[in-house]
């Protein structure tokens, strides 16, 4: 038996439907909704207003959004990245709808019934007399499996569409990486230059550098500081989505903005890109890692802040990289190469390589622990209190806009996750639920991979710990912190000095042959045996209570 609220939004896209056969003067045939030969389910982050799906209108073919309580339920969200999903889901339905295809769009209130998308799929296929069941293929392992093995009514069939989405094809993945095996970044972005002949002369990169990330490591001066350009926000309504959450009961973290500031239609997102394009990409290479707690007007600095509209894949990579190359090729020496050639890599070559790492290594993958961390998330995870001021302003900002940047993610939390043990899997979970752009594919490889290490080094060559040291050069948080990131031992010692060496010691076994660390432990191994003592005797005493830090 169909449930009553499911049967209350038919009988409501029924209505809609018929008004608007009647408006266009065509005779509506009896039953239930138009009729109705396949159903195409659109997920949250397929939200792509150019996939040949949309080329022509077929009236037999009905579009299905639909909030879901699994979707929202696997992890705990941050509020505003469920607020940017529903919210876009929503606008898509409604470009849909206006190009004239058939959509029906079920918030929570339609489908708080069902605890998972298969009976749901089921009851619409039954009661619309589909014959078909179509889906793009889903870009997370778990929804992967449970579309591809779901059972369907007697006579249905099912086709899988690809997303039309990535540059690099789901089916030429095995071409470029194997499984259980290590893979290098740079490798793969130099292939995929040359595939698509970006920012090259012939066969050799432009500029006669493939890579200009040496350059791109500046610290913020204070007037550097004092120019940072306001961030491009936008307003979007979720009132009444917070307002559905609540009514039925949905757990949520972090900050909630009545007005979400992110971009959740294609206009949006273009606006936000062409602002990028003209007022930030001119200096975003050289403070891509730089970080800075003085404006906090001015927290995005000049990053793009595109990742959610490509994620749910409202823009197109491509569409955003050839944006930025005609900036530079515009903007008569205003933009370098340095500056546009970082912001390629991160979509061209780190995008397509982390979701190259995903599919040749799940679900297996998702349990990779090598460094056996098993310490649990501290408190502050939660709510941003805690003494470490590079800790409270990352962890504060991540929980009050749904971002941080890719320093901030790695070098601070990560690096803090990293050095005290924790167990990848909360890691993974609270990442996910975090960020308004994580979405498993980009996520797990990113954290579990390359801030956590524990795939023993498929995506990364070595673990991306850092002492105080790292955080002092790129940023202003060490300044007036309850800390001193110059002392290793004390009471007032910085956590990540004597946590980083604990860390290193731990693990020499496993990573002291690596070449890139090899002067860590001749620095460790020219230190008194009695300095050595202390700082790991320091180190335990942070370890044994961590949320006191």
């Amino acid at each position: 038996m169909i449930d009553k609220a499911l049967q209350s939004a038919l009988e409501r896209a029924q209505t809609y439907l018929s008004k608007r056969g009647e408006l266009a003067d065509q005779t509506q045939p009896s039953g239930p909704l138009l009729p109705t030969e396949r159903i195409r389910l659109i997920l949250g982050d397929q939200l792509n207003p150019s996939h040949s799906w949309y080329r022509s209108v077929d009236p037999g073919t009905l579009y299905l959004i639909a909030e879901l309580k699994q979707e929202i339920g696997y992890v705990k969200h941050h509020i505003q990245k469920i607020c940017a999903f529903f919210c876009a889901m929503a606008g898509f339905a409604k470009a849909l709808k206006t190009a004239g295809h058939q959509v029906l769009h079920l918030t929570l209130d339609d489908t708080h019934a069902y605890e998972s998308l298969p009976p749901l799929i089921n009851d619409l296929l039954t009661f619309t007399g589909a014959n078909g069941f179509e889906f793009q293929r889903p870009d997370e392992y778990r929804l992967k499996q449970q579309l591809e093995t779901m059972q369907l009514p007697d006579g249905v069939s099912r086709t899988i569409w690809e997303s039309e989405h990535f540059l690099l094809p789901f089916d030429e993945l095995n071409h470029y990486f194997k499984a259980d095996t290590a893979h290098r970044m740079e490798t793969f972005y130099r292939k995929m230059r040359r595939r698509y002949e970006l920012l090259m002369n012939g066969d050799e990169p432009e500029g006669g550098q493939w890579n200009y990330d040496a350059n791109n490591r500046e610290k913020l001066s204070q007037q550097e500081i004092e120019a940072l350009p306001e961030p491009l926000c936008f307003a979007n309504d979720v009132t009444d989505i917070k307002a559905r959450l609540d009514k039925h009961k949905v757990e949520y973290f972090g900050s909630y903005h009545s007005a979400l500031l992110w971009p959740v239609t294609r206009q949006q997102g273009l606006q936000l890109l062409d602002y990028f394009c003209q007022q930030l990409l001119p200096k975003f290479g050289r403070f891509q890692d730089a970080m800075t707690c003085q404006s906090e007007t001015k927290w995005s600095l000049y990053h793009c802040r595109l990742s959610f509209a490509m994620n749910a894949k409202l823009l197109h990579p491509k569409q955003v990289i050839d944006a930025a190359i005609t900036a530079y090729r515009q903007a008569d020496g205003a933009i370098t190469i340095a500056q546009v050639e970082g912001f390629v890599r991160q979509i061209l070559g780190w995008r397509e390589y982390v979701r190259g790492i995903y599919w040749l290594n799940m679900p297996q993958y998702a349990e990779k622990n090598a460094l056996n961390g098993h310490r649990t998330l501290p408190k502050y995870f939660w709510d941003g209190e805690t003494q470490m001021r590079c800790m409270r302003e990352s962890l504060g900002q991540s929980l009050e806009y749904a971002y941080g940047h890719h320093i901030q993610r790695l070098m601070v939390i990560g690096n803090f996750a990293l050095i005290t043990g924790m167990d990848p899997d909360l890691v993974d979970a609270w990442y996910l639920g975090v960020y308004i752009d994580a979405i498993e594919w980009v996520e797990m490889p990113n954290t579990r991979g390359m801030s956590q290490f524990a795939d023993g080094g498929l995506l990364a060559s070595k673990p991306y710990a850092a002492s105080g040291n790292y955080i002092n050069k790129m940023s202003d948080y060490c300044a007036n912190c309850h800390y001193q990131v110059k002392q290793k031992t004390g009471s007032k010692a910085c956590p990540f000095n004597a946590l980083y060496w604990h860390f290193m010691n731990e693990h020499r076994d496993r990573i002291a042959r690596n070449p890139r660390i090899g002067m860590v432990y001749r620095n460790w191994d020219k230190m008194s045996d009695e300095n050595r003592t202390a700082i790991l005797s320091q180190a335990g005493t942070y370890l044994a209570d961590l949320d006191s830090l």
